[in-house]
C-alpha cells in the first residue's frame, strides 16, 4: 500500500477545494462547491494513477470511469446553476455562521468536503495503485457503474426538462425514473461508488468499504435525501402524496395514490 500517495491525494483535493473557495469569495456564492465535488475525486484519482508503479489497462479503465462520471456530473451542475443565485441550503448556512462566514466557509464547507471526498476515494486509491488480475468483480463493477450512470444522468436530464417548462412550476416530477424513486440521481451515484468498490475488491482491499458506506450514509441521511426533503413539503404540498406512493431511494413500483378524487 502506498500511503504517501494516498496522502498526496488529500493534498490535491484540499488544493482544489481552496481554489474553489477563492472563486466563491469573488462570486459570493459557496454553492459552486457542488460543481467542484466530483472534480475532487478526479483530482485524487489522477494523483493515484500518476503515482502507480504499474500503469495497466485496468488502471486506465478505472480512471476512465472516474473521468466520465466526474465530468458529466460537474458539467450538469454548472449548467443547472449558471446565472442562478446561491443555493437556498448554502444561504441558510451563511446566515447561521455569520459574521465572518467567508473565512469560516473555507473550513466548514470546502475543506470539509475535501476530507469527505478523500475518505470516500479509498476504493479508487486501492483500485488504481494495487496490482490485480481481471476478475468477476471488475465485470460487476462495470455493470454497477453503467446502471448507476444511467440512473444519474437520465434522472438529471428528466428533471432539467421538467423544470425548463414554465407550466411545471411548483409541480412535482413523478414520471420517468422519478415514478419509481424520488431520487434516481442519488441512487445512481450510490451504485457508481459501489461499482468502484468492486474494482477495489479485485485487489483484495475489502476494507475500503468505508468509502461507499460513507457516501451511502451521506446520500440517505446527511446531504442527500434527508436535506432535500427537509422543507420541500412546506413549499410543495403535492410532495406529501408523492412521498406516500414513491420509494425514497431504491426503485420500486409506485403505491396507489392517497389522494381520492370525487366521482
Amino acid at each position: 500500500m502506498n500511503l504517501p500517495l494516498y496522502a498526496m491525494g488529500l493534498g490535491a483535493m484540499v488544493g482544489l477545494a481552496t481554489l474553489t473557495w477563492t472563486i466563491s469569495l469573488i462570486k459570493r456564492d459557496v454553492s459552486i462547491v457542488d460543481a467542484a465535488w466530483p472534480l475532487l475525486f478526479l483530482s485524487g484519482a489522477l494523483v493515484y494513477a500518476g503515482g502507480t508503479e504499474e500503469y495497466s489497462i485496468r488502471t486506465a479503465l478505472v480512471l476512465t470511469l472516474v473521468l466520465l462520471w466526474a465530468l458529466r456530473l460537474s458539467g450538469y451542475i454548472v449548467t443547472r446553476n449558471w446565472g442562478e443565485p446561491e443555493d437556498r441550503r448554502y444561504q441558510d448556512i451563511r446566515k447561521k455562521y455569520e459574521p465572518n462566514f467567508a473565512l469560516k466557509s473555507l473550513g466548514i464547507i470546502f475543506w470539509f468536503q475535501a476530507f469527505l471526498a478523500w475518505i470516500i476515494s479509498l476504493p479508487l486509491w486501492a483500485a488504481l495503485t494495487m496490482p490485480a488480475e481481471a476478475s468477476s468483480f471488475d465485470l460487476l463493477a462495470v455493470l454497477l457503474w453503467g446502471i448507476g450512470m444511467t440512473f444519474e444522468s437520465v434522472g438529471d436530464w428528466q428533471l432539467s426538462r421538467f423544470k425548463a417548462d414554465p407550466a411545471n412550476k411548483g409541480k412535482v416530477l413523478d414520471s420517468g425514473l422519478w415514478r419509481y424513486t424520488r431520487h434516481p440521481n442519488y441512487f445512481g451515484e450510490c451504485l457508481v461508488w459501489w461499482g468502484f468498490y468492486c474494482c477495489a475488491l479485485s485487489t483484495g482491499a475489502w476494507w475500503t468499504i468505508v468509502g461507499p458506506i460513507l457516501l451511502t450514509y451521506m446520500l440517505l441521511r446527511f446531504s442527500g435525501v434527508a436535506l432535500m426533503e427537509e422543507t420541500i413539503v412546506e413549499r410543495r404540498p403535492e410532495y406529501r402524496d408523492y412521498i406516500a406512493r414513491t420509494n425514497a431511494f431504491f426503485p420500486g413500483p409506485p403505491k396507489p395514490s392517497s389522494v381520492h378524487n370525487p366521482a
